[in-house]
Parts: C-alpha cells; sequence; structure tokens
C-alpha cells in the first residue's frame, strides 16, 4: 500500500519480518502516528493480535504464520507458541488456520515459508481487487463498513482492493467511510488508507449510511469479513448486519469481499460462529476521555453475523460467487 510519510510516499505491508523480529504498523495509533510494534517472540505476537496493534482477519493470520516462524527458529515448544497465538482472538478463521498451516508446511525453512504464505495472502487480496473491480463503473458510489484495507489483509485490502483497482484504472468513484464505532476502524483507518492513495471518500457517522442508501446516494456496498461459515453466513465487524438489512431494503448490491481461507467448512452456519465481547470501556470511553453516566453498563460484541439471504455475492481470489454458488470455489 501508499503511505504518504515526511520523507515522501513509500511501499508499505502492514507486517513483515526483519531477520528473526516480526515487525507491523501499530495500527491504534492511526491516523496520528505512524508507528512500528516489534515483536521478538509467540508472547508478542499474541499481544500484538489480542490489543488490536494488528487487526483484520488476513492480517492476523500472516503474523501468526511469522510468529510460528519466529517460534520455530528461536526453539521455542512449538504446540505451546501455536495454542498461545490461537488463543489471542475467537473469531478470525485466517489466525486458526495459519497456525495449522505452518504447523504443517514449516519444512526446513520455516522464515521461508512465513514469507510465502504472507506472498500468497498478498497475491489473493490482488486478484480479489482484479475480480471485484469488474463490479465497479465509472461514477459508482461505493459504502464499506470498518477497515478491509491493506492493513486489515497485509496488502491490497479485500473489500477496499477492488476500490483501488478501479481508482487504479482511472474511474471516476466516490467511496462512503462508515466511522465503524466503537475502535473507530472506518474513520481511523480506513479513511487514512484512502486518503493515502488520493481516492475521493468521505467519513459517516455509523447511523448515517441508511440515510444516504434511502437517498439513492448508494450504489454498492462491500464488505469484507473474519469468518464465512459454509452456509455462506459471515462474521464481520458489529454493525454490519444493519448495513446488510438496509442494502436490502433498498435494492443495493452488497458484496463481501474475502480469500477462500476465511471460508470456514467446519461451521455449518452463522448461529455457530463464536462472537467477541471485548471490553466495554471501548464503547464508553474514547482515548481514555469518558463520554458515559457513571454507574451506566455497557456491552461490547465486536462483531455480528450477517445472513447469506442478504448477501448479493462473495469476492474472492477465485471469482465473484453467489452464496449458492460458494461449493465451486473448492472445485
Amino acid at each position: 500500500m501508499k503511505v504518504k510519510t515526511k520523507d515522501g510516499v513509500k511501499e508499505m505491508r502492514a507486517v513483515w519480518m526483519e531477520g528473526d523480529d516480526v515487525v507491523m504498523i501499530d495500527q491504534r495509533d492511526l491516523p496520528n502516528r505512524l508507528n512500528f510494534f516489534t515483536a521478538k517472540n509467540h508472547i508478542d505476537i499474541h499481544r500484538s493480535i489480542k490489543d488490536m496493534m494488528i487487526r483484520g482477519a488476513p492480517s492476523i493470520g500472516v503474523t501468526a504464520a511469522y510468529g510460528m516462524a519466529q517460534a520455530a527458529v528461536k526453539g521455542a515448544d512449538m504446540e505451546e507458541a501455536a495454542e498461545t497465538i490461537r488463543s489471542a482472538r475467537p473469531t478470525a478463521y485466517d489466525l486458526f488456520y495459519a497456525v495449522d498451516h505452518m504447523l504443517t508446511n514449516m519444512g526446513d525453512d520455516p522464515i521461508k515459508a512465513a514469507e510465502k504464505y504472507a506472498d500468497s495472502v498478498a497475491a489473493k487480496c490482488r486478484a480479489i481487487g482484479e475480480h471485484g473491480a469488474k463490479l465497479i463503473s465509472d461514477g459508482t458510489r461505493i459504502l464499506t463498513h470498518c477497515n478491509a484495507g491493506a492493513l486489515a489483509t497485509l496488502d491490497h485490502g479485500t473489500a477496499l482492493a477492488p476500490i483501488r483497482a478501479a481508482h487504479g484504472s482511472g474511474r471516476d468513484i466516490f467511496v462512503f467511510v462508515d466511522e465503524t464505532r466503537p475502535r473507530l476502524q472506518g474513520m481511523r483507518l480506513t479513511a487514512w488508507e484512502l486518503n493515502n492513495e488520493d481516492i475521493p471518500h468521505a467519513i459517516i457517522a455509523d447511523n448515517a449510511a441508511g440515510h444516504y442508501m434511502q437517498r439513492g446516494e448508494v450504489d454498492l456496498v462491500i464488505v469484507g469479513t473474519d469468518r464465512i461459515a459454509a452456509n455462506g453466513d459471515i462474521a464481520n465487524k458489529i454493525g454490519t448486519y444493519e448495513k446488510a438489512v438496509v442494502a436490502n431494503a433498498n435494492d443495493i448490491p452488497f458484496y463481501v469481499a474475502a480469500p477462500v481461507t476465511t471460508f470456514d467448512p467446519n461451521t455449518p452456519s452463522g448461529e455457530d460462529i463464536p462472537i467477541e465481547e471485548r471490553d466495554p470501556l471501548e464503547v464508553l470511553d474514547i482515548h481514555g476521555v469518558r463520554i458515559y453516566p457513571k454507574g451506566s453498563p455497557a456491552r461490547n460484541p465486536a462483531f455480528d453475523v450477517t445472513p447469506n439471504s442478504l448477501i448479493t455475492g462473495f469476492i474472492t481470489e477465485k471469482g465473484v460467487f453467489s452464496p449458492k454458488e460458494l461449493s465451486r470455489m473448492f472445485d
């Protein structure tokens, strides 16, 4: 992805290895500061995922792969390292896929195996962009939710990949960016990425999305996802279900962009996806400033489930599929 720095525009991934260290953009500090975190061991990897220094299912998966390679090179107990990394967050399927992949495919050169995994994720996201861009014509106005860009997916993005590809081909597009309470990943991260790419956009409050859909100012909705169940139900950032319902009510196509590794064939439906509940203070505080009446409790589910009946199609590295065509992705 392009990142504007004081030294000019640089190409950068969300996470990478330097020797046997794992280095990542600390996403908690964006957009105000471009800071980096260096993980020295699998305990640091666990903390970086759990504390959301790195986030987004594919980026979490790549970080896990790097963490497993790091553990192997440093002579750690691999089963203990695997369990520690797996326990960081419960919903993103890529985390578990990457750990299992590395246990099976590490071979004699763990770092090379992890880099191969990372490059495959980036290539899949580029392909998602190429397939998804075919859905975007000149003048298309797109709504997206949370951050499913390069920060969340190592490079290119899932939901943002078609947007990047369409913009790169010269198409005139506009993006509505949901702020995405409570952690504001849309406002802080998606807008930061679009600004770095000079893609026209506007940040909107989460509850303004329906207003713009009803007024005919949104042509297409594209979101990412952290897990796709066998029947095509998805778990994505809290608020995605609402966007799907309103898009459906206004006859607006609703697409989910994700690599095939996000599909979990062992989870029958959305009802079976574990939904992470995070610290209520994420809802009650903004950057440490209390915004609630003392004594009022809060709930903080990180994800919700959107049923397959509300999804127009899945944009993957293998093409675009309707929920009824999901089995074709594994042919």
